[in-house]
Order: C-alpha cells, then sequence, then structure tokens
C-alpha cells in the first residue's frame, strides 16, 4: 500500500507532481492494485463530446482487488461490522475471508438465475451485511449494479429499473427502519407490475413477514445460497468497461442513470478515502450514509474494501430508540472515523447534549460531514460536543458524478475552517468562472465552480442518454466540467461551496445565494435549520421566502423575526433581510438530506395544487403542514 499524505509540504507536493504530470501522478497510484494485463494508455479525454478513458486496455476485476488480494495478509481480519436497527438484536462481524466467501457464491446464485457480463441487475435492500454481498458479487460477474434506496416509492423503482432495462431484482421481504417496517417486497411486486423486464426476483428474509411469492420469478436468497458454490474465478472486465449505473434525484424531469466504470473509480476511491480520513491500519471506520447513496458506494463499500478497512455498517437511523444511538455505537465499537451528513448533526443537535454525555467519545480521531455544506453552528456543535475539540473535521465536497471527494481538507494534515471544504485533492484542478465564463483568478471571489481537467472516477456518461449528459454538464463551458454549484474562494486559496447556482434568488438586480442566507439565519441561538427560495415581488421582482425549524417555538415570534433581519443585515447585507418568514416542524427532504425547494417554491408562490411526485420525500406528511400555515 502507498504512503499517505501526512504534511502540509507533502500535500504541497503531491498535488504539484498531480497538476504537472497527471498520467504519470495516476499511474503510480494504479501500480498498488492487482491487474490482469496493465494499461496502454493512462488517459485519453475529450470534453467537447464528452469522452474520458483512463488506463485504457487494462484488465482487472475490482473485487480482486476489494477482497482476494487482502486475503493472505488480513483473512481473519473484519471487514464488516454489522449493527442492527433494533439494539437487543445481535450484531454480526463478517471477516475478510468470510466475504470473500459469500461474495463468491452469491456471484454464482446470479448466474445460476441467468445473470451474466454486461447485465443491469437492480438492487432494493435494507442495509443489512447481504446488501453489499449482492452489490460485490454483481461486480464480480461483470454486471452492472444499480442499487436503489429502499425508501423510494414503487413507482421511483419501476421507473429506475425500467431506464436500466434490468433482468433481475434482488429485494427483501421487508427492511426495519426504527420502530417502522417498510414492507420491500410488496414495493418490489408492486414495481414489478410495470417493469417486463425484471426475469428473476432474489428475496431475501429479513423480517420474516408473510409475503407473496411468484412462481418461476420469486426465489429466496437462503435457498439460493445454500445450493451454490463458493468457488468463483472473477469475470475479466475492460478499464472502461461500465461498474455500476446510480440514478440522482431528478428535481425536476426522470432520474438521471450516472455511469461509473470500473478501474479508474477503484484508483480514486482508495485514494481519496485513504488520505482524505488519514485511515492507519487497525482504524475502525463509520459512515451512517446508506449504500443507495454514491456516498454508500464510495466509502461504505468501496473505498474502504480497497484499503483493507474495518468499516461499521448501521441498519437504524439515528433517533430510534433515542437520539443517543449513534454515540452508543461509537463508544461501543471504539469508532475512530465518523462520517455524517450536516442534516444527521443539526437533527442531534436539536436535540440536546443530553443525549451525548452518557458516552465515551474518546475513540474519535476524525469526524467528517458529506451531502451538503455545514453551517458554522452545526460545525461548532459537532467540534465540540463530538469531537471534544479534538478531532479535525472533513468538511467533504463531491457529487455523485464525481464518484469521490474532490475538495476536502485531508483530516489534520492540511488546513481546516469552518464552512469551507478548504483545498482539492491531488489531481483535482477547480476553477471559479464569472457570468460570461471566464475564471476568476483574484481572491474573495464569488463564482461558479468548475473543473479543468478529468480525474479518474469522473462519470461517463448518462445511462442511454449521452446527449444528456453533455448538455447538463459540458455544455455551459467550454472544456470545463460544470458542478452546477456556486464557490467563494479566500485569499488562502480555500473554497467554500456556497450552494446550487440555481439557488440563486435575484432581488432588486442583485444576485443572492440561499446558502449565504441560510447561513446567516442560522446563527439566531434558536435556530436549527433554514431554507430559502424566492417568490414573486411586486416591486423587487423577487422576495425573500423563509422556512425555519427552531430548536423550541419561539415565545415572541416578532422579536425573532427582528433578531433574524437583524443578523442578516449585519452579515450580508439590508438587501438580502427576508420579506416572509414561516417557522416549520420539518421540511420536505429526500432520503439522502438534500431539501426539495421545487415544493417549497411553489408553497411560497401560492400554488399548493402542483407539486409532483412527494411519496419520495423522507418526511411527505410535512408538506401539508407547511401548505396549511402559508404566509
Amino acid at each position: 500500500m502507498e504512503k499517505t499524505i501526512s504534511t502540509i509540504e507533502e500535500y504541497k507536493s503531491e498535488y504539484k507532481k498531480s497538476i504537472e504530470d497527471p498520467e504519470k501522478f495516476w499511474s503510480k497510484k494504479a501500480e498498488n492494485f492487482k491487474w490482469k494485463k496493465k494499461w496502454d494508455n493512462v488517459l485519453s479525454w475529450d470534453f467537447t463530446k464528452p469522452e474520458i478513458n483512463w488506463f485504457k486496455g487494462g484488465l482487472l476485476n475490482i473485487t480482486e482487488n476489494c477482497l482476494d488480494r487482502h486475503l493472505k495478509k488480513r483473512g481473519n481480519q473484519v471487514a464488516i461490522k454489522w449493527i442492527p436497527n433494533n439494539p437487543d438484536e445481535k450484531k454480526r462481524s463478517i471477516t475478510y475471508n468470510e466475504l470473500h466467501n459469500e461474495v463468491c457464491k452469491f456471484a454464482n446464485v446470479l448466474i445460476n438465475n441467468g445473470a451474466k457480463k454486461g447485465d443491469r441487475i437492480c438492487i432494493y435492500m435494507p442495509m443489512v451485511p447481504e446488501l453489499e454481498i449482492a452489490v460485490l458479487a454483481c461486480a464480480r460477474i461483470g454486471a452492472i449494479h444499480s442499487v436503489v434506496f429502499a425508501g423510494f416509492s414503487s413507482k421511483s423503482l419501476s421507473e429506475r429499473i425500467n431506464d436500466a432495462n434490468c433482468n433481475i431484482l434482488i429485494t427483501a421481504d421487508g427492511s426495519f427502519r426504527g420502530q417502522k417496517i417498510i414492507p420491500l417486497k410488496e414495493i418490489s411486486d408492486e414495481a414489478m407490475k410495470s417493469a417486463p423486464s425484471i426475469q428473476k426476483c432474489i428475496v431475501l428474509k429479513r423480517v420474516n413477514s408473510k409475503i407473496e411469492i411468484q412462481k418461476e420469478r420469486d426465489v429466496f436468497w437462503e435457498d439460493e445460497m445454500r445450493a451454490a458454490s463458493s468457488e468463483h474465478m472473477a469475470e475479466t472486465m475492460r478499464s472502461e468497461d461500465p461498474l455500476f449505473i446510480l440514478y440522482t434525484s431528478g428535481s425536476t424531469g426522470k432520474p438521471k442513470g450516472i455511469v461509473h466504470t470500473v478501474a479508474g473509480y477503484m484508483v480514486y476511491t482508495e485514494y481519496s478515502f485513504r488520505n482524505v480520513f488519514q485511515y492507519k491500519d487497525g482504524d475502525i471506520y463509520w459512515c451512517t450514509a446508506d449504500i443507495g447513496w454514491i456516498t454508500g458506494h464510495s466509502y461504505i463499500v468501496y473505498g474502504p474494501l480497497l484499503s483493507g478497512a474495518t468499516s461499521i455498517m448501521f441498519e437504524g437511523v439515528p433517533s430510534y430508540p433515542d437520539s443517543g444511538r449513534f454515540w452508543k455505537i461509537v463508544e461501543e465499537n471504539k469508532v475512530n472515523i465518523f462520517y455524517t451528513a450536516p442534516t444527521a448533526i443539526r437533527s442531534l443537535e436539536a436535540e440536546g447534549v443530553d443525549y451525548v454525555k452518557p458516552y465515551n467519545l474518546s475513540s474519535l480521531k476524525v469526524l467528517g460531514t458529506v451531502g451538503e455544506p455545514i453551517n458554522e453552528d452545526a460545525w461548532n456543535w459537532y467540534n465540540k460536543e463530538i469531537g471534544k475539540k479534538n478531532c479535525p473535521i472533513v468538511d467533504t465536497w463531491w457529487q455523485t458524478e464525481t464518484g469521490g471527494i474532490m475538495i476536502s481538507n485531508l483530516a489534520g494534515v492540511t488546513p481546516s475552517k469552518p464552512t469551507f471544504a478548504t483545498l482539492p485533492l491531488p489531481g483535482i484542478q477547480p476553477c471559479i468562472l464569472d457570468k460570461e465564463g471566464k475564471e476568476i483568478y483574484e481572491s474573495n471571489v464569488i463564482g461558479k465552480l468548475c473543473i479543468k481537467f478529468p480525474w479518474p472516477s469522473i462519470a461517463r456518461t448518462i445511462y442511454n442518454d449521452h446527449g444528456r449528459f453533455k448538455e447538463t454538464y459540458f455544455s455551459a463551458f467550454k472544456n470545463k466540467y460544470f458542478t452546477g454549484d456556486g464557490s467563494f474562494r479566500n485569499e488562502d486559496g480555500l473554497f467554500r461551496i456556497t450552494g446550487r447556482v440555481d439557488d440563486v434568488i435575484i432581488v432588486s438586480g442583485h444576485n443572492l445565494g440561499t446558502a449565504e442566507i441560510e447561513s446567516a439565519i442560522d446563527e439566531h441561538p434558536l435556530v436549527c435549520e433554514t431554507a430559502i427560495v424566492g417568490y414573486p415581488h411586486p416591486i423587487k421582482g423577487n422576495g425573500i421566502y423563509a422556512y425555519i425549524i427552531c430548536h423550541e417555538q419561539p415565545k415572541n415570534i416578532k422579536l425573532v423575526k427582528k433578531e433574524i433581519n437583524h443578523i442578516i443585515t449585519n452579515e450580508i447585507g439590508p438587501i438580502a433581510k427576508v420579506d416572509k418568514m414561516q417557522f416549520v416542524s420539518g421540511l420536505p427532504k429526500t432520503r439522502s438530506g438534500k431539501i426539495m425547494r421545487r415544493i417549497l417554491r411553489k408553497i411560497a408562490e401560492g400554488e399548493f395544487e402542483n407539486l409532483g411526485d412527494i411519496s419520495t420525500l423522507l418526511n411527505p406528511g410535512v408538506v401539508q403542514e407547511i401548505k396549511s400555515n402559508a404566509i
């Protein structure tokens, strides 16, 4: 294993090498892996088409690098420590040897059920080890996995199956989520009614509920595994063969099936995992995401396994049986590296420190955040109450499309600054563009964040829609990948992500970023979380509408509103003052924690009817409450 960056000087040297000679740089990183045949060409690319090839001519299988190559040295080391939803249920520890055995068996199960290289296989499962086994088994036989988060509706599931034309669905009878049981097989049955491509459905028994079985089509995981051999030779894959399709929830239009390929994704996820989190042999790592999202793909499955890490996998939710659950798991498992979303941090902060105090968190060395920019209040709470001001916080910026972390401090190595993602990883060349698309080189500027050179884990296309891929990411600015995000860069060259560029409200001719106003409002001691949208205003063109969650119900709403606008005036200026404030108990969020602003926009505009499909939201009930109390 290659040495991890451990000083700021090493970071600067690595970064310089990666920019001056990217091919040599990434070639060196790729040599750490097991290849069946080495590549002929490190990189060829053309952003105008867009066409990107990394390690072309190379032959490999990613699961041999996740599993087989570790067996000699760490066969008996735990790969996955699984913690069930119910704290009284038995935990499971799976070693690298056992995981390898299970993956080989399930690879044979897939083959026995008609799967072959190049097939698309849909996985709709709870957070249990079998989900990870299914993902790796697909990769082992060269089938393309498409994981759909097990909180999505039947409509969302069938849309994704149909788009990728999947021939196998892997699911479970149900899943536990806090006190609820989600009937996954029932939802799958509904989805399969309008997904004719599915020929086989493999069902894991998790909740032991009564389910309908369709003969010929449905088989049980357990029966199939008993009959399967544990001998399996991994399929030989080309570097640019697709590894998986992952759908990003399109807030409008149909979801985009982002395609990642085998070799580049492998090289980059391992490199970023090790360096960002400063992973050391023997560390216990826990990412609280779900494998249904890119964070789970890159930093629960592939990155940690490629690095030979021990990971916690948690089935439950942070609030069950109470809001101390995360911290209890950290204490019991002596977690060293903890990676979660700002949404989770804010909701746990709102519950108060009484849920933190009983637990010993001294094992923690590194904290991380992912999914959206973290506001200062949440950062400070996380730093003080969880890290005891003793753990560097890595604020990681990246996307489904980037495959791995792009801009982040390296824990304890490069500078950290609250609310800043800070510096690009070696190999990543970000730039900030103005409205005209010209690059801005000065400091203390805000503009559109683009990347001007390919990195190994960049997405290659949108499944079956390369035109949309080009249009979405490469047409706005010539020879640049456009992230869709805005960014601020300070005098030290540190980047702060200011939110989606489309989340900009033009008030009286001034461009105001919603993230900036939200961050100011969040500084009020009563405020827990905010979402800002624009609405038509007769004088200003657009007015500012704020949906605000408080730690407790304000006693004097008038006074709180006045205080909030005072903070905004001080932080940004009077132009950004909020016209309408609505105090709410929750915000409409996708399961990955993103706020569905289009719903909030429509409500702010007084359009209550046509809100689109809200069944896939984490909390659809909150929409009615917001509508009823709209200003």
